[in-house]
């Protein structure tokens, strides 16, 4: 997606549960930047993921530079549909 990579990797254990970790390098801004495009993360996983995460699975959101620019709407139109296209 153009806002951030989602990579997802089933742990295979039996343990239903997701998790979720987030990296913004350097190369997106300074400290403030990449701290509000992690904020904006946070709140994406929290309204997205109990609906379409994938139970017992690794997810990592990586951040993009045209990420901070995207409105919220469309960053969470485009994570559904990466998890949509992940559990299929």
């Amino acid at each position: 997606m153009p806002g951030f990579v989602l990579l997802v990797r089933p742990r295979g254990d039996d343990d239903p549960t997701v998790r979720v970790g987030f990296t913004v390098t350097k190369k997106i801004g300074n400290a403030v930047v990449r701290n509000r495009m992690k904020r904006r993360f946070r709140a994406l996983v929290r309204e997205t993921f109990p609906d379409h995460a994938i139970a017992g699975a690794d997810h990592v959101l990586i951040g993009r530079s045209s990420g901070i620019e995207r409105d919220y709407v469309t960053l969470t139109a485009e994570l559904t549909r990466a998890l949509a296209k992940l559990s299929v």
